[in-house]
Parts: C-alpha cells; structure tokens; sequence
C-alpha cells in the first residue's frame, strides 16, 4: 500500500489535478498495483506537512463543511427522559437521547464512546484533522434532548470537558479550560446549546453566558398553542417570547426550530405561523432550523397515523409550502438547515427527500 499511495503522490505533486482527475488516477494506479484504492485519508496520512499543506484542497473530504474556516463539532449529551414527558412526534428509543433516531451521525458517536463528551469532541477533531479539515476554529453544539434541566453540575462537568478535549488536557475548573481556551491549537470560537423555551429562563440563560454560550437553539416547532396541546409539547408561545427576550438582552444569537404540518395545523396555518415569525417583533430569531414533521419509528405518531387521526402533507403540498415560506425569510436570517438528518428507512411517513 505504502508504494501505491507512494506513485499516487508523485503523480499529484507532477501536475496540478482535479478531483475527477485524482479519482481516475487513484483508480488506474491501483489497478497497476492490484491492490484496493486508497482513501484520500489514507492519502493524507501519508504526506508531510509542506506536501499536505499544498494538496489538502483536492484530498479533503467534504470540503463545505469548513468553507468558512471553522468546524462545526456536535457533541451528545447522555440520554434522559424530558422534564414534561413525551412530545407525540418524538420518537423514544432505548439507550438514544430523545428526538434523535439511532442512526444519525452525532448520535453514533456519542453512543460508541458512551456520550462521554471528551471523548466526542477528541475524537471528532482527530476525524476532521485525517480527513483535511482545519481544526484551529470550532464551533461546538451541545444536543441531546433538554441540556438545560439537567442537574447544574452535570451541565458544567459536560462543558468543561469538551473544552478539555480542545485544549488536550483536564482543567482544574471551567473558568481554567477557557483561559487556556483562548490560546490553543483548538479554539473554540462558538458555543451552541439547544433547549426548550421553557427551560431558557433567566437561571438557564445566565447559566449559559457562564459556559461561554454564544447561541441558543429553541425548539419552538410553532406559535400556537392549541398545537402544543395537541402535540403535548408543554409549553406556551409566552414560553418562547420570554426565552427569546431573555437570550438577545444576554447577547446571544438566537435560532429557532420550526416544525410545519404538525397535528392540528394546516398549510394555510403554517404559512400564517411562518410569518408572524418575522412580522411580530417579540420573536424574530436570527436563525432557522426547519424540520417538517415526520411519522418515525418510535413516536406516539405512528398510531395516529395507523389509525387515520394525522395525515401528511403530500411532497407536493410540503414542497409548495416550503416555497412560499422561504420567500418571507429576511435577508438577515440565516436557514440553517432544512429537514432531519434521520435516515429514511426510519421514517413511516411523511417528506423523505
């Protein structure tokens, strides 16, 4: 292997390459050599600093993820029942922190190192480093169910420890990891926690400015309260303009998560809801994340959706939906994501695509 990816080297150092054309490389050399093609990590690994300086661009994977220049590491909390019980939508599974199917991304990292968060986020950065990715700024986002009801200590000890990760040794304190913090190989330059908007309050906030928080995500799905009651979500819209004010007078940026076709609303609705997002001053948040609801394995919906009590909204009356909505968004707000990251042999019904 080791003269394979030796040939490869030689021949992207002879000429300047692109991605295809390293990809017909790899696979010609390799046949050569009647070996497997190597991976552009094993590639990378292989390299020394001048040449992995030089070649990154063309053997990174991925590269969107770290156009801006900073990585975006997702770390798990471990799994809790939530403080109000169960949402219908969301789905429960043993050992998985609620909402999340098993399959996701950050949820089988956090399973496979016990959601221990220096492990997560020591090892994530080791990943995106194999794979070419600069590692030198991170923005860290702490999911996972309610982060925010959890016992105060087992908040702190959680945070500390992701900034132990980044600074490669345990601190004595919170407020030491982020001394160091400010001069280490991995900075972190953005402090993500996701919450309800019930549990973003004046304690909760405050509590988050001491963990370095620069960004609260809400799950605030709708602004309706007879939804919430039918989705038993727990909550109130007074619950969301309250977290809302809370976090902007602290500094922070706040991101919502919106949840269209929930049981109880319709497409007219959820435009009307999308809306008064922007045009009632008392929500207005700097950020989405949309997430259309989905029938999956686990959740109290699957027996609503059995029984005929929800229906979805057909792709093409999702797809129309969406249209409309984001053709209110402001220029200054900032849709992060749009749909789950779960995969779709776990969705019954609803959008797959």
């Amino acid at each position: 292997m080791k003269r394979l990816i030796k040939k490869i080297v030689d021949e992207i150092r002879r000429k300047d390459l692109t991605r295809d054309e390293l990809e017909l490389i790899k696979t010609k050399i390799s046949s050569e050599f009647c070996e497997k093609i190597p991976s552009n990590e094993e590639i990378l690994a292989c390299l020394n600093e001048k040449d992995r300086e030089k070649f990154v661009k063309i053997l990174q994977k991925k590269p969107y993820r770290t156009v801006s220049g900073v990585s975006i590491i997702a770390v798990m909390c471990k799994p809790e029942k939530c403080p109000h019980g169960s949402c219908v939508y969301c789905p429960t599974i043993e050992h998985i922190p609620k909402s999340y199917s098993k399959e996701e991304p950050a949820v089988m990292r956090g399973l496979a190192y016990g959601y221990d968060p220096y492990k997560q986020v020591r090892r994530r950065i080791e990943q995106l480093e194999s794979i070419g990715h600069p590692v030198s700024k991170i923005e860290l986002i702490i999911m996972g169910g309610t982060f925010t009801s959890r016992p105060i200590r087992y908040q702190e000890n959680f945070v500390k420890s992701c900034f132990d990760a980044m600074n490669g040794f345990v601190s004595k304190n919170l407020l030491e990891a982020h001394k160091f913090n400010e001069n280490a190989a991995h900075r972190c330059v953005g402090l993500t926690i996701e919450t309800r908007p019930d549990y973003a309050k004046k304690k909760e906030i405050n509590n988050m400015i001491n963990f370095g928080a620069t960004r609260l995500e809400i799950g605030v799905q709708t602004l309706d309260d007879e939804i919430y009651k039918i989705v038993r979500r727990g909550h109130t819209v007074e619950d969301v303009v309250e977290a809302t004010q809370l976090a902007k007078d602290s500094g922070l940026k706040v991101c919502y998560h919106i949840m269209p076709n929930l049981p109880g609303s319709d497409p007219e609705k959820d435009l009307k809801i999308f809306k008064m997002l922007f045009e009632d001053e008392r929500f207005r948040p700097d950020m989405l994340k949309i997430y259309p609801t989905l029938v999956v394995e686990g959740s109290e919906l699957v027996d609503w959706y059995m029984d005929g009590k929800y229906k979805p909204y057909s792709d093409t009356q999702l797809i129309n939906l969406l249209v409309k909505m984001k053709a209110v968004v402001p220029e200054w707000v900032r849709i992060m994501r749009l749909q789950r990251d779960v995969p779709a042999k776990y969705i019954i019904a609803g959008c797959k695509f």
